[in-house]
Formats: C-alpha cells, structure tokens, sequence
C-alpha cells in the first residue's frame, strides 16, 4: 500500500475504532522505529517526520523510547553468545581482578561508555524535561540541518580512518569516546548509531566492528530510558494504551533483528557512503518541504 493511500485510509478512519487505529499507527511506527534504530540515519528523525506526512502529528519523546524496547530486545536476541560471553568474562574478572580478556574489557567499555548519556539524560529529565520536550531541536528544519551535518561527518570519519581495528583491542578509552559520541544522539536527527559510528571509524575501527560495539554499546541506556517512558506511558490518561504500545515493541524487535542482520552483512563488504548519500538527500528534502510550507 502506497504513503498516500495509507495517509487516506487512516485520514477516513472512524474515531471509534480507538484502540485499533492507535495499534494501526503504532504497528507503523514500530516498523520505522525498527529499520532506523540501527542504521546510521536516526530514527527519531524518521519517528518525527513520518507522522507528520500521515497527518497523524509528533508522537513525542516517550512513545519513541518505548518503541526502542523492541530494538532492544532484538539486540539481546542477536547477541545472545556474545552478552552471555562477556557476563562470564565481566564475573571471571571481578573475581580474579584481571581484565585482559577481550570480552571482559567488552564489557567494561560498555559500562565505561553508558556513563556519559546516562549523566546528559538524568540532567535533562531532572532539570530541563519541558524544555526538552518543547525544544527547537525537536524542530523539523533542525533535524534537517543535523542530518545533513552529520552525513558530512561520516563521509570525513570513512575517509581519515584506518578502519584496522576490531573489538578485540578495546580499552577503556574507546569506552568513553564512543560513549560521548553516543551522548550526543540526545539531539534529534544525530543518530545514536550514526553518532557512534561515525566516532569509531575515526578512531580506527573497522566497519563492522563499529556497528557490532555500538549495537551492544546502547543495550543499558536505551533500556533504561525505555522502561522509565514505559511506566510513564501507560500511567497517562491521553496515552496510547497497553496494547497498541505491545504491537509498536513487537514491530520494531521484528524490523530491528532484520536491520541489524542486514547492515552487520552490508558493513563488511562496503562503505557507509550510502548511508552519507542518503541522509544528505533526507535532509535536503526534509528542508525543502519545510521551506515550501508543506510542514
């Protein structure tokens, strides 16, 4: 079914179906949620402006970090042996007090790096939470401008790096780097995998390794965040309700299993110069829309 016929057909539809129609919507949403999350090309962006061309409005910031559970849950399913390997190195290292496993310091780097979005979002939720929520970076041509600024710095990240390193060698360091890098998907349109992506290449990393260490690299935040917005949503009187929010997660853990076993594959036989390609003409168009007073 065509954008413009689906747009028609939720346009006509009747107001009692409630429920129904708030699953319509979020089965569609779960899906964009899913396919963006991990492609480097934001999927709050893509949250933000698919319902806008439905007609159907900003589905706002808790809606999108619940839908982000079914990417999480994909994530888990994906890498169960590699999760499971690093609990057993992470346990093995406290007791012998020793990290020079790979896995080990996997995990370490994943803690190391979930420290900086987690201090950005407790300030923003703690102080700056309507500001946030209202703010101008949530903006359309915002989002454009971001898109576009951070398509170019993907395209400079694959030119200037060595892309010679893989998850092996990780230290603390790169922990952290890659955690601020992560931190900086708070602004819409950055992109969280995009962001640490972008920061991995230009610290050497192969490709693939990059999109592997940034997919585990989001499992605590995104969780976190996740099952605060959950509890959050489901306790509001205009929310979507329990079930509609069940069809969103399911579609995007289904979309996001997909996305994420496609772009490991993609990632190691190509440059991300699609994704450059792709997020400069989103953003180009996204402003174009904007300009014409079409949003």
């Amino acid at each position: 079914m065509s954008v413009p016929l689906i747009a028609i057909t939720i346009a006509n539809a009747d107001a009692s179906a409630g429920p129904l129609l708030a699953s319509w919507r979020l089965l569609v949403l779960g899906i964009v949620q899913g396919l963006t999350e991990f492609l480097p090309i934001s999927s709050t962006a893509h949250l933000k402006v698919v319902p806008v061309l439905l007609g159907w409005g900003d589905p706002g910031v808790a809606v999108t970090a619940v839908l982000q559970l079914g990417s999480i849950a994909a994530v888990v399913a994906y890498f169960s042996h590699d999760l499971a390997a690093v609990l057993r190195a992470l346990c093995h290292a406290l007791r012998q007090r020793r990290w020079s496993s790979p896995d080990a310091r996997l995990g370490l780097g994943i803690a190391w790096g979930t420290l900086p979005i987690l201090a950005a979002g407790a300030l923003i939720e703690g102080r700056w939470a309507e500001a946030y929520g209202a703010s101008p970076l949530r903006g359309l041509t915002s989002i454009a401008i971001v898109s576009i600024l951070m398509a170019l710095l993907l395209a400079a990240a694959e030119q200037l790096g060595s892309q010679q390193r893989g998850m092996e060698s990780i230290r603390v360091r790169d922990g952290l780097w890659l955690g601020l890098a992560q931190a900086l998907a708070l602004i819409p349109g950055v992109s969280r995998s995009g962001s640490t992506l972008t920061a991995a290449l230009l610290w050497g990393w192969r490709r693939d390794a990059a999109a592997r260490f940034s997919f585990l690299l989001g499992l605590p935040a995104i969780t976190l965040a996740g099952v605060v917005e959950l509890r959050q949503a489901l306790a509001a009187a205009d929310g979507p309700g329990a079930l509609p929010l069940l069809v969103g997660v399911a579609a995007s853990a289904l979309a996001s299993w997909l996305a994420i076993d496609w772009l490991l594959g993609f990632l190691r036989n190509h440059s991300t110069m699609l994704f450059v390609l792709y997020r400069l003409a989103f953003g180009v168009a996204l402003l174009t829309l904007v300009a014409s007073g079409r949003f």
